[in-house]
């Protein structure tokens, strides 16, 4: 069987930390690359979850309620925690 070459583009540093990686599993890029291709034809796909992370409903509404309080003029503000630590707990805190 035929060996071939590809040629990729790679950030410089991503290259760096990817080799430094390669290099501590007792592989150089070329293997790890192979490796990589082997896991996507024997999976059919890619060898690992591609995923958009999205935040939960909990998440969206409690972020809808940051907002609402950060736009209300009623809402007691501080300008340092300690200011606020003084203010809930007290002088003596």
């Amino acid at each position: 069987m035929g060996v071939s070459t590809i040629n990729i583009r790679l950030d410089e540093n991503d290259k760096k930390i990817f080799n430094e990686i390669c290099n501590e599993l007792g592989l150089n890029m070329s293997t790890a690359f192979n490796m990589f291709v082997k896991s996507m034809i024997r999976t059919g796909g890619l060898p690992f979850e591609v995923t958009v992370k999205k935040p939960n409903l909990e998440t969206l509404i409690a972020l809808e309620e940051a907002k609402r309080i950060a736009k209300d003029p009623n809402v007691k503000s501080y300008k340092t925690a300690e200011e606020a630590f003084k203010d809930i707990l007290g002088e003596d805190y």
